[in-house]
């Protein structure tokens, strides 16, 4: 609950304390006194917009400061531990703007973004102010007061959790169908290079190993030659051929080194020289057996060579890049099938995303059939009971099995009355004056406050065009809803102030420089005083006191 309330150079306030107590506190004033003063620094607190016009003349910055006495198992309390705040039974909130319209926030004396003060808000105060009858026209208004009042947050985050899955495996599933076409006409020239090469099926190192033979083969007849030459001056010449030179030579050195031992290394030498040209001798003769002047073998590597050099043009590449080139295209490929592969499985997920998303739809709708219906019989209940004895209030959920997902569901929630025998029941805007959309709004904002979890609740003039015994009927609503919240009301009505149990008096004082609101809490005595003022006017008559008496009695 909201315990105390500090103001410092905000608006006309020069400096206020207030202090809050549990059950329901009516603030009374007169026309113009600021009676709203309250509400809108606390709502300042609260993450509200800051606006330079709110700082106090000639002063340089407004402060606002909000006590709130937490349990410690209430949602306000978990979201302090949750952040990382310290605190114990009490949390303060603090805010601060500058002349210039700048502002800083506080959580328990930690400086806090405006959006973190903003989050923490809802969990501490719910405030109605008086046009929030308008809001009441606005489908989406009307949604969220059902849900607030069906407490189904967990249906709620389950379609919103649904919805998000679904949308985003939608939206894969269709980025990949916008590129279908697209990606088949790659597969498919893929699918056709793939099978062009696997035809000719060329391997590995292949093309370096035609390219070498097709040079032997289209060399032979130079080769065969160069090959007699070198046999012939080595070993097979009929003059002076390599090994007879050798072997004459060795010979004579062989006789000399009997004379020199120094000669002996160089006749070894002489003697390994003459094994490898029989060596040479040998391989030569080898390789004349096997070079062959075969034109039809010539012929099938020059044919096969150009072939690939031809696919290795068309793919902008060297001819030995062929078969890297090759298992690249296969490997794309692959990739473009596995593709096709996942985009029918996403289709799947798809699918049962859907169904999922529906299934949690048609749940939540079904929570909120139960309470429209719960919901309905009561405000009907208030309606009578707030001069409108045949007024019926129907909330009407139809839900869409087909309709487009949202992260709401499905349901179209629509607010139906009348408040005339005879006359039909139709949406509100359509039906209902304004006096009587006034009291209807108040009927649906005490009904929805039965179940909320905010431990304080402000009422800003929403008694706005009641009187008479249905004020009397306001006031007992609020009363009643003071025994299990805290109730904070502004209002203008005897019969409502009288209901509370603790009033403050909102009053304007001037010395014709400055202008001052002051705020204080009255007592027994000066609630009767008040009271009178409200139902006769500035002149408190002793018939007045009397009525303001009975008012309090009752």
């Amino acid at each position: 609950m909201l315990s105390q309330l500090t103001i410092r150079n905000f608006a006309v306030v020069k400096s206020l304390d207030i202090e809050f107590h549990n059950g329901m506190t009516a603030i009374t004033g007169e026309t113009g006194a600021g009676k709203s003063i309250a509400l809108d620094a606390l709502s300042l607190c609260l993450g509200s917009r800051a606006d330079a016009n709110w700082v106090r003349p000639g002063q340089e910055k407004a402060e606002i400061t909000a006590v709130f006495t937490l349990k410690t198992d209430s949602p306000a309390f978990h979201w302090l531990r949750a952040n990382e705040f310290d605190t114990d039974d009490d949390c303060l909130l603090r805010r601060v703007v500058q002349r210039d319209g700048r502002s800083k926030a506080w959580i328990n004396g930690t400086p806090v973004p405006l959006s973190q003060q903003k989050s923490l808000a809802p969990l501490l105060v719910n405030i109605h102010g008086q046009h929030e009858h308008q809001l009441l026209l606005k489908e989406e208004h009307q949604l969220n007061l059902l849900d607030s009042y069906a407490r189904h947050q967990h249906l709620l985050t389950d379609v919103q959790e649904n919805y998000r899955n679904w949308a985003s495996i939608e939206k894969q599933y269709q980025s990949y169908q916008q590129q279908k076409e697209e990606l088949e006409a790659q597969r498919q020239l893929l699918e056709y290079q793939v099978n062009e090469l696997n035809e000719f099926s060329l391997a590995d190192g292949e093309f370096e190993e035609l390219e070498n033979k097709h040079k032997r083969l289209s060399n032979s007849k130079v080769l065969l030659e160069a090959g007699v030459f070198a046999l012939n001056a080595l070993y097979e010449g009929e003059h002076n051929n390599a090994s007879s030179l050798v072997q004459s030579a060795g010979q004579r050195l062989a006789e000399a080194a009997e004379m020199d031992n120094a000669l002996s290394p160089i006749h070894q030498l002489l003697q390994q020289a003459k094994v490898h040209i029989e060596e040479a001798a040998l391989e030569l003769r080898q390789y004349q057996d096997d070079l062959e002047l075969d034109p039809g073998e010539l012929q099938q590597v020059e044919e096969r060579l150009s072939a690939a050099i031809h696919l290795a043009k068309k793919h902008q590449i060297s001819g030995s890049e062929l078969s890297q080139q090759h298992q690249k295209l296969i490997n794309e490929l692959n990739n473009l099938e596995q593709a096709g592969e996942d985009a029918s499985k996403l289709n799947e997920e798809r699918q049962q995303a859907r169904k999922t998303y529906r299934k949690s739809a048609q749940k939540l709708s079904a929570s909120r059939e139960q309470a429209a219906a719960e919901l309905s019989q009561k405000i009907s209940h208030s309606m009578h009971q707030l001069s409108m004895p045949h007024g019926r209030f129907v909330i009407q959920v139809e839900h869409d099995a087909t309709a487009r997902a949202n992260r709401y569901g499905t349901d179209q929630v629509d607010f139906l009355v009348t408040t005339n025998p005879g006359q039909p029941i139709q949406a509100l805007n359509k039906v209902a004056s304004g006096g009587e959309l006034s009291r209807i709004s108040l009927a649906i904002q005490v009904m929805t406050a039965t179940q909320k979890t905010v431990p304080t609740m402000m009422f800003d003039e929403i008694d706005v065009g009641v009187s008479g015994p249905t004020a009397a009927i306001v006031g007992s609503m609020l009363q009643a809803l003071g025994k299990t919240s805290q109730v904070i009301c502004v209002t203008h009505l005897p019969q409502v102030a009288a209901k509370a149990h603790q009033q403050l008096q909102v009053s304007k004082r001037t010395d014709g420089a400055e202008t001052e609101t002051a705020v204080v809490a009255l007592s027994k005595q000066q609630r009767v005083t008040e009271l009178a003022r409200l139902l006769g006017g500035d002149k408190v008559t002793d018939m007045a006191k009397a009525n303001a008496r009975e008012l309090l009695a009752s």
